[in-house]
Order: structure tokens, then C-alpha cells, then sequence
């Protein structure tokens, strides 16, 4: 299997995306055992803002991110256009 070159803008939303993830999941783990933690949960939710947006972007501009709907096929199916994030 080759690897893809893909435009720089995709390795970026790339890994902002998955920084973004790794913070989510790291609140979640602790907001599962402090749920009362205000400041915490302001920052899952400007987290969760910060992901849909990244989310809109990286779909407007490169295609389809999200499996099973949760995704616009547009005019076209493209799911396996883009490359899968080991193949890049």
C-alpha cells in the first residue's frame, strides 16, 4: 500500500482533531469521578465546540470524517475517497 500525499491543510485539522480528542477523553475520565468540577465541565464544553467546529472544517474542505450518517454524503459517495488515517 503507498502512502498518499495529502494537501497540509488535512495533516493539520488531523492533528488538532486528535489533540482535541485526547483532552476529551482525558475530562470525561475525570469528570467521571469529580462531576461537580464546574471549571471542568466549562472546559468539555468549549472542547466539544472546539472539536464540532474543527469537525465542519476538516468535512467542508476535505470530506467525509464520521462512519454510519453522522456525516453529509453530499452528491456523491466519498467515504473511500480520503485516505484512512494510517495510510497517511
Amino acid at each position: 500500500m503507498t502512502q498518499q500525499q495529502m494537501p497540509r491543510e488535512f495533516y493539520q485539522l488531523l492533528n488538532e482533531l486528535q489533540a482535541v480528542d485526547f483532552v476529551l477523553v482525558e475530562l470525561t475520565l475525570y469528570l467521571d469521578t469529580h462531576p461537580g468540577d464546574s471549571q471542568a465541565l466549562s472546559q468539555f464544553g468549549q472542547f466539544q465546540r472546539r472539536k464540532r467546529i474543527l469537525m465542519q472544517q476538516y468535512e467542508n474542505t476535505l470530506g467525509q470524517l464520521q462512519e454510519y450518517g453522522n456525516s453529509p454524503a453530499g452528491q456523491k459517495w466519498t467515504w473511500n475517497d480520503s485516505p484512512w488515517p494510517w495510510q497517511v
